[in-house]
């Protein structure tokens, strides 16, 4: 059985188990999906104050909370326990094209020529971690959501918003890979 757990499940198989959350989650109190929401959850019960964003019920949306810890613990044990030995396969053609912009080490799940402590200090590095998280919590804000929210929960309940925030954050993807990241690797 573990050996079956270590193995990339395909779509046929995990795009169903996430589909059918939804349906889990509606039938067992009209919980609605999403992980971004849970920031506002914290931040309303950890820093209590007069700011209205944060006076709700957050205590009514505490199941979220734990389902993002099952998230974080579950990513922590198969990091440890379920860990494939073997060196991370990338494309030639994507080695290739990384390899012009000065990224070759592949060793771990991302390249360390990008996310590192070390990088991190570097005007690339700020663009693409601080910027891009900014943009990242910035957009999901203004959109009312995250993509796991719109594109899983919004779309499968026919919600007219996320159709829309879904089509952006994939043109927004798409151009960021295609266009701008090329010219941030550049500089």
């Amino acid at each position: 059985m573990l050996e079956v757990i270590k193995q990339p499940w395909p779509w046929y198989v995990a795009g169903p188990l996430i589909g059918l959350t939804v349906p889990a989650l509606l039938i067992l109190g009209n919980k609605h999906f999403g992980i971004s929401a849970n920031l506002r959850h914290i931040c309303a019960s950890c820093f209590p104050a007069n700011v209205p964003f944060f006076q709700y019920d957050y205590k009514r949306e505490v199941w979220n909370l734990f389902f993002v810890a099952g998230i974080v613990i579950g990513g922590a044990l198969a990091a440890y326990f379920l860990a494939n030995p073997a060196a991370i396969q990338v494309d030639p053609r994507l080695a290739e094209e990384l390899a012009g912009y000065g990224i070759n080490d592949f060793s771990g799940m991302v390249p360390a020529q990008l996310y590192s402590w070390n990088s991190l200090l570097t005007f690339r590095g700020l663009i693409m971690m601080v910027g891009g998280g900014f943009l990242v919590g910035f957009g999901s804000r203004y959109a009312g959501g995250c993509a796991s929210g719109h594109s899983i929960m919004g779309l499968s309940t026919l919600q007219w918003p996320s159709l829309v925030a879904t089509i952006c954050f994939m043109a927004g993807g798409f151009l960021m890979a295609n266009f701008i990241l090329p010219i941030i690797l550049n500089s």
